[in-house]
Order: structure tokens, then sequence, then C-alpha cells
């Protein structure tokens, strides 16, 4: 277990959670339903594409690819914001003593706040398209707790390189781009007809394997590739540790950076 003083700090975190969710509504008419609207047309657009412009077999296509698109959302907002977490806040950790890794940590909370509201719609699209309400829903809980803790890890650790490289977070926003196309958002994996290629995508994209595992239980109501899954929860509980080690590390030298 990592001893760490966060969890006495643990109303800070929620104070912090509740803020980053005030900011990023602040000044807007619509506030938290921007969080739903975004995914929808996104969904508009791609079941347009899917279903007149190059038809897909696939039923429910409009649930599938939400089941989808609403886990990438989260990772990469987080990732985007996690990022930027240490810099942002320059003000606050030059003032106040806290440990600073809640700040990402707070990010990654409040974009699963979010990820959570965005999951009403998705409720909503599969009584229209009579997708059942199963008991491997109960499966979104874990496969949620692994993709926070991968996006935690992650976040730790791409918000101290860019405390002290600012050119992390355009590397980042490249990223991004091709780790969307390779993760089987608005397509499934069965397009790729060589298995052991489809298992290294799996294994070195986390992404891919999570979002698999959410249609699965969502759109396909059965449990995931456990297999699979308990190796995304290692590779995930890794990074945790990883980028935790290499936060403390480095977080020595945050002041003098900002």
């Amino acid at each position: 277990m990592i001893k760490t003083p966060v969890w006495r700090y643990r109303e800070a975190v929620r104070l912090l959670t509740l803020r980053e969710l005030r900011v990023r509504y602040s000044n807007s008419a619509l506030g938290v339903i921007w969080s739903l609207l975004a995914p929808l047309a996104m969904t508009v657009v791609f079941s347009v594409i899917y279903g007149v412009l190059m038809p897909t077999t696939l039923p429910a296509y409009p649930v599938f690819f939400l089941a989808g698109l609403l886990p990438w959302n989260f990772f990469s907002l987080s990732l985007t914001a996690t990022t930027q977490a240490i810099t942002a806040n320059s003000n606050l950790v030059k003032r106040v003593y806290f440990p600073r890794e809640i700040l990402p940590i707070s990010v990654v909370l409040a974009n699963g706040i979010n990820f959570l509201i965005a999951l009403v719609p998705l409720a909503v699209l599969m009584i229209v398209y009579g997708v059942a309400f199963t008991p491997a829903l109960l499966w979104v809980g874990v496969i949620l707790a692994i993709q926070v803790a991968l996006s935690i890890g992650l976040g730790l650790g791409l918000s101290a390189f860019n405390t002290l490289f600012r050119d992390v977070q355009q590397v980042i926003d490249i990223f991004l781009l091709p780790l969307f196309f390779a993760t089987p958002i608005f397509y499934t994996l069965d397009l790729v007809q060589q298995p052991l290629l489809r298992q290294a995508i799996l294994l070195a994209n986390p992404m891919a394997s999570l979002v698999s595992a959410y249609r699965a239980a969502i759109y396909g109501g059965q449990a995931p590739d456990l297999g699979l899954l308990a190796i995304t929860a290692l590779e995930a509980l890794g990074l945790l540790a990883l980028g935790w080690a290499l936060f403390h590390r480095m977080s020595d030298a945050f002041t003098d950076e900002l």
C-alpha cells in the first residue's frame, strides 16, 4: 500500500473536485448539459455515417458508439486537464502547503462525475433501441474503478513532467488523435483479422481493453473478458504506482519551475 497523507486531505479533494466542475461550467447558460450534448452530437454524426453513408450491420449502433465514446471522453479529457493540473494552479501551489497530488486526482474525479452524468442519455438510448438492462451492468463499476486508477496514474506522471517541460501538453494533444483511432470506439476489433495482432492491440492500449469491456457489459449484456480485464487492471495499478513515484520524485522542483 502506498503511504500518503492524501486521505487526511479528503475534504480538500472534495472541494477541489467541486471547484473543477464549477469552473468548467461557469458563465455557461446550459451548464452541465454541455457534457451531454457533445457526445450526443458525435453519436448523431457517426450514426449518419454508419447508418446512411456506410451502412453497418451492427444493431442499435448509437448505443454501440456511445458506450465506447463516453469512456474515451473521460480518458482524453482527464489526460488533457491533469497534464496542466500543477501549472494551472501555480499560485495555489506556491502559497499553500497541501499534497500536490490532490490536484490531478481532483481533475480525474471531476471528469468521472461528468462520465456518470453522461450515462443518463446512454440509458435513454438503450430504452429507445431496446437494448436490455442486464446484471452485466454491474461490471461498469469495476471497469470504472480500473479506468480511474489508470487516469490518475497517467495524470500524476504527466502533470509532473509538464511542470518541468511545458511541451508535454502539446505532445499529449497530438498523441490523443491517433490513439482515438487505435481504440475501438466507432468500430469493433473484429475488423482485425489476426488474433495475435488483436490481442497485442488490447494489451498495448489499455483504453482499447476498457472500451471493449464497457461495451460488453452495456451493449452486449455480458461479462467482459475477465482475463484481459485482470491484465488491464494490473497495467493500471502499475502505471498508478509509477506515476505516484515520479510525481513525488519530481515534486520538490515544482515551486522553482512555476
